[in-house]
Protein backbone atom coordinates (compact mmCIF):
# COMPACT_ATOMS: atom_id res chain seq x y z
CA UNK A 1 0.00 0.00 0.00
CA UNK A 2 1.23 3.35 -0.86
CA UNK A 3 1.87 5.49 2.28
CA UNK A 4 0.18 9.18 2.31
CA UNK A 5 3.22 11.06 2.33
CA UNK A 6 4.19 9.00 -1.03
CA UNK A 7 1.32 9.80 -2.79
CA UNK A 8 1.31 13.28 -1.81
CA UNK A 9 4.65 13.35 -3.04
CA UNK A 10 3.76 11.88 -6.10
CA UNK A 11 1.01 14.66 -6.79
CA UNK A 12 3.07 18.01 -5.51
CA UNK A 13 5.76 16.10 -8.14
CA UNK A 14 2.78 15.63 -11.23
CA UNK A 15 2.16 19.39 -10.86
CA UNK A 16 5.29 20.51 -10.99
CA UNK A 17 5.83 18.69 -14.26
CA UNK A 18 2.66 19.50 -15.79
CA UNK A 19 3.45 23.35 -14.86
CA UNK A 20 6.48 23.67 -16.45
CA UNK A 21 5.03 21.29 -19.69
CA UNK A 22 2.50 23.75 -19.67
CA UNK A 23 4.63 26.66 -18.94
CA UNK A 24 6.87 26.45 -22.05
CA UNK A 25 4.00 24.75 -24.52
CA UNK A 26 1.33 27.33 -24.42
CA UNK A 27 1.67 30.39 -25.99
CA UNK A 28 1.86 32.35 -29.34
CA UNK A 29 4.50 30.37 -29.89
CA UNK A 30 3.71 26.40 -29.14
CA UNK A 31 6.54 24.21 -27.84
CA UNK A 32 5.59 20.51 -28.12
CA UNK A 33 6.60 18.52 -25.48
CA UNK A 34 9.11 16.32 -27.14
CA UNK A 35 10.32 19.29 -28.98
CA UNK A 36 11.09 20.68 -25.14
CA UNK A 37 12.87 17.44 -24.03
CA UNK A 38 14.99 17.19 -27.33
CA UNK A 39 16.01 20.95 -26.74
CA UNK A 40 16.79 20.08 -23.45
CA UNK A 41 19.43 17.45 -23.54
CA UNK A 42 20.85 19.05 -26.79
CA UNK A 43 21.88 21.52 -24.56
CA UNK A 44 22.65 19.05 -21.47
CA UNK A 45 24.84 16.93 -23.83
CA UNK A 46 26.23 20.16 -26.56
CA UNK A 47 24.99 18.18 -29.07
CA UNK A 48 22.86 19.70 -32.16
CA UNK A 49 19.24 19.46 -31.66
CA UNK A 50 18.04 19.67 -35.04
CA UNK A 51 15.35 22.26 -34.17
CA UNK A 52 14.91 25.25 -35.68
CA UNK A 53 16.49 28.36 -33.87
CA UNK A 54 13.26 30.05 -33.14
CA UNK A 55 12.08 26.93 -30.75
CA UNK A 56 15.54 27.02 -28.93
CA UNK A 57 15.43 30.91 -28.76
CA UNK A 58 11.57 30.32 -27.10
CA UNK A 59 12.76 27.47 -24.71
CA UNK A 60 16.26 29.11 -23.72
CA UNK A 61 15.91 32.93 -23.92
CA UNK A 62 11.90 34.14 -23.41
CA UNK A 63 10.84 31.34 -21.31
CA UNK A 64 13.34 29.94 -20.08
CA UNK A 65 14.28 32.43 -17.37
CA UNK A 66 10.51 33.41 -16.57
CA UNK A 67 9.66 29.86 -15.86
CA UNK A 68 12.62 29.54 -13.34
CA UNK A 69 11.67 32.51 -11.67
CA UNK A 70 8.07 31.59 -11.61
CA UNK A 71 9.10 28.36 -9.96
CA UNK A 72 11.48 29.36 -7.69
CA UNK A 73 9.71 32.16 -6.21
CA UNK A 74 6.42 30.06 -6.24
CA UNK A 75 8.68 27.09 -3.75
CA UNK A 76 9.74 30.86 -1.80
CA UNK A 77 6.53 31.91 -0.69
CA UNK A 78 5.20 28.34 -0.39
CA UNK A 79 8.26 27.16 2.12
CA UNK A 80 8.25 30.43 3.91
CA UNK A 81 4.49 30.26 4.41
CA UNK A 82 4.95 26.60 5.65
CA UNK A 83 7.44 27.57 8.50
CA UNK A 84 5.49 30.47 9.73
CA UNK A 85 2.13 28.69 10.36
CA UNK A 86 4.17 26.08 12.00
CA UNK A 87 6.40 28.80 13.85
CA UNK A 88 3.07 30.61 15.26
CA UNK A 89 0.90 27.92 15.44
CA UNK A 90 -1.96 29.46 13.04
CA UNK A 91 -3.40 28.74 9.99
CA UNK A 92 -3.68 32.18 8.96
CA UNK A 93 -0.43 33.12 8.82
CA UNK A 94 1.26 33.78 5.33
CA UNK A 95 5.06 35.05 4.26
CA UNK A 96 4.42 38.73 4.96
CA UNK A 97 3.10 38.60 8.48
CA UNK A 98 6.42 40.44 9.72
CA UNK A 99 5.89 43.14 7.27
CA UNK A 100 8.81 41.53 4.94
CA UNK A 101 6.28 42.35 1.73
CA UNK A 102 5.05 45.61 3.09
CA UNK A 103 9.08 46.55 3.46
CA UNK A 104 10.14 45.14 0.25
CA UNK A 105 6.83 46.93 -1.95
CA UNK A 106 8.20 50.29 0.32
CA UNK A 107 11.65 49.80 -0.74
CA UNK A 108 10.56 49.70 -4.46
CA UNK A 109 8.81 51.72 -4.57
CA UNK A 110 11.39 54.47 -3.33
CA UNK A 111 13.60 52.56 -5.86
CA UNK A 112 11.09 53.55 -8.84
CA UNK A 113 10.58 56.50 -7.18
CA UNK A 114 14.08 57.66 -7.29
CA UNK A 115 14.25 56.12 -11.09
CA UNK A 116 16.67 53.37 -10.06
CA UNK A 117 17.55 50.76 -12.61
CA UNK A 118 16.12 47.33 -12.35
CA UNK A 119 18.96 46.14 -10.07
CA UNK A 120 18.42 48.91 -8.01
CA UNK A 121 15.05 48.29 -7.36
CA UNK A 122 15.26 45.01 -6.71
CA UNK A 123 18.28 45.90 -3.89
CA UNK A 124 16.09 48.22 -2.34
CA UNK A 125 13.17 45.34 -2.08
CA UNK A 126 15.54 43.25 -1.11
CA UNK A 127 16.69 45.58 1.75
CA UNK A 128 13.20 47.14 2.35
CA UNK A 129 11.84 43.69 3.49
CA UNK A 130 14.90 43.01 5.77
CA UNK A 131 14.79 45.91 7.31
CA UNK A 132 11.31 45.75 8.56
CA UNK A 133 11.33 42.37 9.92
CA UNK A 134 14.27 43.67 12.04
CA UNK A 135 12.25 46.31 13.12
CA UNK A 136 9.24 43.97 13.72
CA UNK A 137 11.78 42.30 16.03
CA UNK A 138 13.06 44.86 17.77
CA UNK A 139 9.60 46.81 18.14
CA UNK A 140 8.35 43.22 19.39
CA UNK A 141 11.45 42.55 21.84
CA UNK A 142 10.81 45.83 23.82
CA UNK A 143 7.31 44.73 24.45
CA UNK A 144 7.11 42.00 27.65
CA UNK A 145 3.78 41.82 27.99
CA UNK A 146 1.59 38.64 27.14
CA UNK A 147 2.21 35.74 24.75
CA UNK A 148 5.20 36.75 22.70
CA UNK A 149 4.54 35.03 19.80
CA UNK A 150 1.03 36.91 19.77
CA UNK A 151 3.16 40.33 20.42
CA UNK A 152 5.29 39.50 17.17
CA UNK A 153 2.48 39.15 15.19
CA UNK A 154 0.49 41.47 16.47
CA UNK A 155 3.44 44.43 15.82
CA UNK A 156 4.12 42.58 12.38
CA UNK A 157 0.68 43.87 11.66
CA UNK A 158 1.03 47.30 12.55
CA UNK A 159 4.29 47.90 11.29
CA UNK A 160 3.40 46.17 7.74
CA UNK A 161 -0.43 48.76 8.30
CA UNK A 162 2.59 51.71 8.31
CA UNK A 163 4.61 50.52 5.55
CA UNK A 164 1.01 50.14 3.67
CA UNK A 165 0.95 54.12 4.44
CA UNK A 166 4.42 54.76 3.20
CA UNK A 167 3.76 52.71 -0.16
CA UNK A 168 0.67 55.18 -0.75
CA UNK A 169 2.90 58.47 0.46
CA UNK A 170 5.00 57.32 -2.21
CA UNK A 171 2.45 56.69 -4.53
CA UNK A 172 1.18 60.19 -4.32
CA UNK A 173 4.68 62.04 -4.86
CA UNK A 174 5.36 59.69 -8.06
CA UNK A 175 5.00 60.90 -11.68
CA UNK A 176 0.97 59.73 -12.41
CA UNK A 177 2.32 59.51 -15.98
CA UNK A 178 5.18 57.10 -15.54
CA UNK A 179 6.15 56.59 -12.34
CA UNK A 180 3.27 55.70 -11.00
CA UNK A 181 1.97 53.22 -13.17
CA UNK A 182 4.91 51.35 -13.12
CA UNK A 183 4.77 50.73 -9.39
CA UNK A 184 0.79 50.03 -9.39
CA UNK A 185 2.14 47.61 -11.68
CA UNK A 186 4.96 45.92 -9.64
CA UNK A 187 2.65 45.99 -6.53
CA UNK A 188 0.53 43.72 -7.94
CA UNK A 189 3.06 40.99 -9.02
CA UNK A 190 4.53 40.10 -12.74
CA UNK A 191 7.58 38.29 -13.82
CA UNK A 192 7.00 39.95 -17.70
CA UNK A 193 10.19 41.43 -17.86
CA UNK A 194 12.09 38.31 -16.19
CA UNK A 195 15.77 38.04 -17.96
CA UNK A 196 18.97 35.65 -17.08
CA UNK A 197 20.49 38.75 -15.64
CA UNK A 198 17.34 38.92 -13.10
CA UNK A 199 18.05 34.97 -11.83
CA UNK A 200 21.03 35.17 -9.73
CA UNK A 201 19.51 37.56 -7.29
CA UNK A 202 16.54 35.75 -7.02
CA UNK A 203 17.89 32.10 -6.71
CA UNK A 204 21.19 32.72 -4.74
CA UNK A 205 19.06 34.45 -1.45
CA UNK A 206 16.14 31.96 -1.74
CA UNK A 207 18.17 28.58 -2.57
CA UNK A 208 19.97 29.64 0.92
CA UNK A 209 16.92 30.31 3.20
CA UNK A 210 15.44 27.18 1.76
CA UNK A 211 18.33 25.19 2.35
CA UNK A 212 18.23 26.65 6.03
CA UNK A 213 14.94 25.52 6.65
CA UNK A 214 14.95 22.31 4.70
CA UNK A 215 17.85 21.32 7.26
CA UNK A 216 15.40 22.51 10.31
CA UNK A 217 12.51 21.00 9.11
CA UNK A 218 12.47 18.51 11.78
CA UNK A 219 13.24 20.70 14.33
CA UNK A 220 9.92 22.49 13.59
CA UNK A 221 7.73 19.92 14.58
CA UNK A 222 9.07 20.64 18.19
CA UNK A 223 8.31 24.63 17.38
CA UNK A 224 5.07 24.03 17.20
CA UNK A 225 4.33 22.79 19.99
CA UNK A 226 4.00 24.83 22.95
CA UNK A 227 6.41 27.25 23.77
CA UNK A 228 7.35 24.56 27.88
CA UNK A 229 7.16 21.35 25.86
CA UNK A 230 9.06 22.40 23.09
CA UNK A 231 11.84 23.58 25.64
CA UNK A 232 11.28 20.42 27.78
CA UNK A 233 12.81 18.59 24.60
CA UNK A 234 16.22 20.54 24.93
CA UNK A 235 15.72 22.72 21.83
CA UNK A 236 17.08 25.94 21.82
CA UNK A 237 13.90 27.95 21.00
CA UNK A 238 14.66 31.05 20.93
CA UNK A 239 17.63 30.72 18.13
CA UNK A 240 15.79 28.59 16.31
CA UNK A 241 13.08 30.96 15.83
CA UNK A 242 15.48 33.53 14.83
CA UNK A 243 17.17 31.60 12.36
CA UNK A 244 13.56 30.07 11.00
CA UNK A 245 12.08 34.04 10.94
CA UNK A 246 15.55 35.12 9.27
CA UNK A 247 15.53 31.98 6.51
CA UNK A 248 12.09 32.70 5.59
CA UNK A 249 12.70 36.58 5.21
CA UNK A 250 15.46 36.14 3.32
CA UNK A 251 13.31 33.74 0.60
CA UNK A 252 10.01 36.26 1.12
CA UNK A 253 11.88 39.53 0.59
CA UNK A 254 14.13 37.58 -2.61
CA UNK A 255 10.72 36.72 -4.07
CA UNK A 256 9.36 40.10 -3.72
CA UNK A 257 12.28 41.86 -4.58
CA UNK A 258 11.75 39.87 -8.40
CA UNK A 259 8.28 39.60 -9.09
CA UNK A 260 6.25 42.06 -6.81
CA UNK A 261 4.06 41.30 -4.19
CA UNK A 262 2.19 37.84 -5.26
CA UNK A 263 -0.29 36.99 -2.58
CA UNK A 264 -2.08 33.83 -1.19
CA UNK A 265 0.51 31.41 -2.47
CA UNK A 266 2.07 31.52 0.83
CA UNK A 267 -0.96 30.88 2.53
CA UNK A 268 -2.91 28.54 0.41
CA UNK A 269 -0.01 26.00 -0.57
CA UNK A 270 0.83 25.03 2.45
CA UNK A 271 -2.58 23.97 3.42
CA UNK A 272 -2.69 21.83 0.23
CA UNK A 273 0.93 20.23 1.10
CA UNK A 274 -0.21 19.69 4.57
CA UNK A 275 -3.76 17.69 3.26
CA UNK A 276 -1.70 15.44 0.98
CA UNK A 277 1.21 14.58 3.22
CA UNK A 278 -0.12 15.56 6.92
CA UNK A 279 1.60 17.92 9.58
CA UNK A 280 4.84 16.47 9.45
CA UNK A 281 7.46 19.13 8.86
CA UNK A 282 9.84 16.37 7.51
CA UNK A 283 7.84 15.48 4.63
CA UNK A 284 5.44 18.79 4.59
CA UNK A 285 8.83 21.57 3.69
CA UNK A 286 9.82 19.41 0.38
CA UNK A 287 6.25 19.04 -0.32
CA UNK A 288 5.33 22.44 -0.36
CA UNK A 289 8.15 23.82 -2.23
CA UNK A 290 7.62 21.44 -4.96
CA UNK A 291 3.68 22.15 -5.07
CA UNK A 292 4.58 26.12 -4.99
CA UNK A 293 6.46 25.84 -7.93
CA UNK A 294 4.09 23.83 -10.14
CA UNK A 295 1.14 26.49 -8.57
CA UNK A 296 2.95 29.41 -9.56
CA UNK A 297 3.37 27.91 -12.58
CA UNK A 298 0.12 27.11 -13.82
CA UNK A 299 -0.87 30.98 -12.53
CA UNK A 300 1.93 32.72 -14.58
CA UNK A 301 0.96 30.56 -17.64
CA UNK A 302 -2.40 31.59 -17.28
CA UNK A 303 -1.94 35.34 -16.64
CA UNK A 304 0.45 35.32 -19.89
CA UNK A 305 -2.05 34.01 -21.85
CA UNK A 306 -6.06 34.15 -21.33
CA UNK A 307 -6.27 37.64 -21.69
CA UNK A 308 -4.79 40.26 -24.68
CA UNK A 309 -2.95 41.32 -22.39
CA UNK A 310 -1.05 40.08 -19.57
CA UNK A 311 -3.17 39.97 -15.98
CA UNK A 312 -1.11 40.65 -12.79
CA UNK A 313 -0.36 37.87 -10.62
CA UNK A 314 -1.99 38.98 -7.60
CA UNK A 315 -4.90 39.68 -9.27
CA UNK A 316 -5.14 35.88 -10.36
CA UNK A 317 -3.75 34.35 -7.28
CA UNK A 318 -6.43 36.00 -5.35
CA UNK A 319 -8.76 35.07 -7.77
CA UNK A 320 -7.82 31.42 -7.38
CA UNK A 321 -6.98 31.53 -3.57
CA UNK A 322 -9.74 33.13 -1.86
CA UNK A 323 -12.36 30.31 -2.82
CA UNK A 324 -9.93 27.59 -2.71
CA UNK A 325 -9.30 29.12 1.07
CA UNK A 326 -13.01 29.37 2.03
CA UNK A 327 -13.39 25.47 0.90
CA UNK A 328 -10.48 24.89 2.78
CA UNK A 329 -12.05 26.77 5.97
CA UNK A 330 -16.03 25.10 5.23
CA UNK A 331 -14.21 21.61 4.94
CA UNK A 332 -11.94 21.37 7.98
CA UNK A 333 -13.11 19.08 10.88
CA UNK A 334 -10.13 19.45 13.59
CA UNK A 335 -6.85 21.42 13.98
CA UNK A 336 -5.41 23.22 11.60
CA UNK A 337 -2.06 21.01 11.44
Amino acid sequence: MVSRGAFGGGVAVAVLVLGLLVAFGVGRFPVAPSDLILALWSRLSGTPSGLPASVEAVVFSIRGPRVIAALVCGAALAVAGTAFQGLFRNPLVSPDILGASSGAALGAVIGILLSFGIFGIQAAAFAGGIVAVVAVYAVGATIRSGDPILTLVLTGVVVGALLGAGVGLVKVLADPYNQLPAMTFWLLGSLSGTAPPDLLPLVGPVLAGTIVLMALRWRMNALSLPEEEARALGLPTGLLRIAIVAAATLTTAASVATAGVIGWVGLVVPHLARFLVGPDFGKLVPTAAILGGGYLLLIDTLARTMAPVEIPLGILTAVVGTPFFIWLLATSRGGWS
